[in-house]
């Protein structure tokens, strides 16, 4: 594994050399800043469950809709691959049984390259196996946007790039060792955009959003 995954990091880090630079700074570094002294602070716990990622992560009561009060949420608001890389440690200390990530909308939004939000991504995966080498990890595609529902932020406006990134992340799943977990196609309508059910502004979920979410994943025998 070790080999197959330092093929793939290599091949990637040698496109995203030639892109042009990029902003790595979370889109919101104060709550950033403030939500990872929280987590910090407290106990470290044998957590069954871990969501990682942005603020799609951060708006799921995940401890309600699975009835477990085991369950850390280690979502941020505004946070980016790099904010991820950053505060991984944090995460990895508590030994999850299974991790859930979902992240690289916010690197889109600044420009970052495709496959710069790839190679890290991989690199999150490839140090959750070292950190934590019992912990299962499942890697959500990036969902769909709507640009066409109210109060959609227009710099989010890449579904051309979500699309090619899913792909490589279905890729690789087997390669790097990780779940590859399709929610893509699920919030999908009939013209490929996020469908208006399941958003409040064309980019983050409602309640409904995350309770298909959550079904979907029981349906996958994700959880």
């Amino acid at each position: 594994m070790k080999l197959a995954f330092t093929a793939v990091l290599m091949g990637f880090c040698l496109i995203a050399l030639a892109q042009a630079r990029y902003d790595t700074i979370p889109n919101q570094p104060e709550h950033y800043r403030n939500q990872l002294s929280k987590f910090q602070l407290e106990n470290k716990s044998s957590a069954n469950i871990i969501f990682l990622g942005n603020s799609i992560t951060e708006g799921g009561n995940w401890r309600a809709m699975l009835k477990d009060s085991s369950v850390l949420n280690r979502g941020i608001s505004g946070d980016n691959t790099y904010g991820v890389l950053n505060r991984l440690e944090e995460v990895t200390r508590h030994k999850p049984a299974k991790l859930f990530l979902l992240i690289g909308i916010n690197d889109l939004s600044k420009s970052t390259p495709q496959a710069t939000v790839l190679q890290n991504i991989f690199s999150i995966v490839g140090q959750v196996h070292a950190q934590s080498p019992k912990t299962q990890v499942y890697v959500h595609s990036l969902l769909p946007v709507n640009p066409g529902v109210k109060g959609f932020p227009p710099r989010y406006s890449k579904q051309g790039e979500i699309s090619e990134i899913n792909g490589q992340l279905k890729k690789y799943d087997e390669a790097l060792k990780y779940t590859y977990v399709d929610i893509h196609g699920e919030f999908q309508d009939d013209r490929l955009n996020l469908d208006a059910r399941f958003t409040k502004d064309g980019l983050h979920l409602n309640a409904a959003g995350y309770a298909h979410w959550m079904a979907y994943l029981k349906k996958q025998k994700c959880l």
